[in-house]
């Protein structure tokens, strides 16, 4: 009875939850079942394992030491662009790896900015190629995460401690030991495990920037069973130890998630009189300065990098864009089809079941999915011929988790305000889903819409595993044009990518943000 009385329907978000529950679990257990023939992992997989839990670990440290002065500038300064600048900091997220990797390149390359410019001062040329490179390309990518993970957890402090702080002539020693300290001890495990587990799953930073046998991660490690051996029982093993790996950072996020806050404030602005002194004011400006450089100056590198190639761009490139925005828009056709049953299903109350179905996205790698379809298509249907088709629905899944983070809690609102008015004006569930919750989650909606087709446009994984020589995505056309050495051309594929990632990112918030406003 309790059901029928609820504004939307719950069946189909049941059934949509249920889909990715099968196809992700049914898919991890062909990897299971495969890997139970006798495999025995040699050397170089073991290899694999410590190199990818390494470069894990020093990734997460990095990032997360960089992270929290840059978090606690951030905090404490307020200046014209502070707004943009922490918008900035979503960027590398949207951005295909592939094209960070060729940024990066640009700028710390063998023939590089910073190579050029120490070769002038007669200095010896930095490497960019093996755990350095992975490393680098890790911690610019999850910097700006774990800044704004940090950065929530400074404005969770509530302005009155600091009022009271400033009223005890406290100062920043003081600060830092009854306020940062605290926060930071309960924040940071958690952020640094959610890198961590990150850079676990990296694939195309270690296949661009592994520089050998040395530098494999076990992602990297699949993909070559698949790719030159056709070993399916040592990918499987691969991939159950990648989701061992995988899950087990998962359930250390989670552990180290929950802790006590500060309590409840009267949200008030928080003037920081601790910070007020010209050392800190400098400290916090080079802080500042140095992560915008850092974030911004590879970006600007694709573009300057790839103007030129641009007038040159072979034919191949603008096929691979067609398929790109042909998977991407699948994709995002999936991940509308899934999404929006189980946020009406989840907008009703708690359904636990369902929201972890639609979790399951962050607990499994790409090509542990991948691996998993290949071997269940393998018997029955060419996996090349369903290359297009899968990575869409791998992409869609991949998106899923964030997708529903960012719809649920507004359609739990809209149902909280209209619901009961609805159901006073008999508005069937149809009409009230129709009319009432998605035009009222009309910026959400273009908000996950446009973070969906960048990922999609951006990924380089699945498609690796099933494409052939005819069906290659824009990302993977890259690839194969850096390994033919076709820098110039690669280059400005990149700075395509990266304008498509972007501009329909854009389109599609702006869509949804226009939506909500008319």
């Amino acid at each position: 009875m309790a059901d029928r009385a609820q504004p939307v329907r719950a069946g189909a978000g049941i059934v949509a939850a249920g889909l990715v529950a099968a196809v992700v679990l049914g898919a991890l257990g062909a990897v299971f079942w495969r890997a139970g023939g006798g495999v025995s992992p040699g050397p170089a997989d073991w290899a694999a394992v410590r190199f990818t839990v390494l470069q894990a670990l020093v990734s997460a440290t990095l990032s997360l030491v960089l992270a929290i002065p840059v978090a606690r500038a951030l905090a404490r300064r307020r200046f014209p662009g502070r707004g943009l600048l922490v918008t900035l900091l979503g960027a590398p997220f949207l951005l295909p790896v592939i094209v960070a990797v060729l940024g990066l390149l640009a700028v710390f390359g063998r023939a590089g900015w910073v190579n050029l410019g120490l070769g002038a001062l007669g200095l010896p040329p930095v490497q960019v190629y093996g755990l350095h490179g992975v490393v680098l390309a890790h911690v610019f990518f999850n910097l700006p995460l774990a800044t704004r993970l940090i950065l929530q957890g400074w404005a969770e402090i509530p302005a009155e401690r600091f009022r009271l702080a400033a009223q005890l002539n406290l100062g920043p020693a003081e600060i830092r030991r009854l306020l940062e300290r605290p926060m930071l001890a309960r924040i940071a495990p958690g952020a640094f495990a959610v890198v961590f587990g990150i850079c676990l799953t990296s694939f195309a930073v270690a296949l661009t920037l592994g520089g050998g046998p040395r530098a494999t991660t076990v992602e990297l490690a699949i993909y070559q069973a698949f790719q030159f051996d056709f070993d399916l029982g040592r990918a499987a093993f691969l991939a159950c130890v990648q989701i061992a790996l995988t899950l087990g950072a998962a359930l250390i996020a989670l552990r180290l998630a929950a802790g006590e806050g500060f309590g409840a404030g009267l949200d008030r602005p928080v003037d920081r009189w601790d910070a007020a002194t010209w050392p800190l004011r400098i400290w916090d400006a080079v802080a500042i300065a140095l992560a915008t450089l850092f974030l911004v100056v590879p970006m600007a590198a694709v573009a300057v990098e790839g103007a030129p190639g641009l007038i040159s761009l072979p034919a191949s490139v603008w096929r691979a864009v067609l398929t790109s925005l042909g998977v991407a828009s699948l994709s995002l056709v999936v991940l509308a089809a899934l999404a929006l049953p189980m946020v009406a299903a989840l907008s009703t109350g708690r359904r636990g079941w369902i929201d972890l179905a639609g979790l399951l996205g962050l607990a499994v790698s790409p090509l542990a999915l991948g691996t998993g379809l290949f071997i269940l298509l393998y018997p029955l249907a060419d996996p090349a011929a369903l290359a297009l088709p899968v990575t869409a629905g791998v992409n869609a899944i991949m998106a899923l988790p964030f997708a529903l983070r960012i719809l649920v809690p507004a359609a739990r609102g809209v149902v909280a305000d209209h619901g009961r008015l609805g159901a006073q004006l008999d508005m069937g569930r149809g009409p009230f889903f129709r009319l009432v919750l998605l035009p009222r989650l009309a910026p959400q909606l273009g908000f996950a819409a446009g973070l969906g087709m960048a990922l999609s446009l951006g990924d380089l994984g699945v498609i690796a595993l099933f494409a052939n020589h005819e069906a290659a995505t824009l990302p993977l056309q890259i690839y194969r044009l850096m390994g033919a050495y076709r820098m110039e051309a690669a280059s400005g594929a990149a700075l395509l990518l990266m304008a498509l990632a972007f501009g329909a990112f854009w389109i599609c918030d702006h869509k949804g943000r226009a939506r909500a406003v008319a």
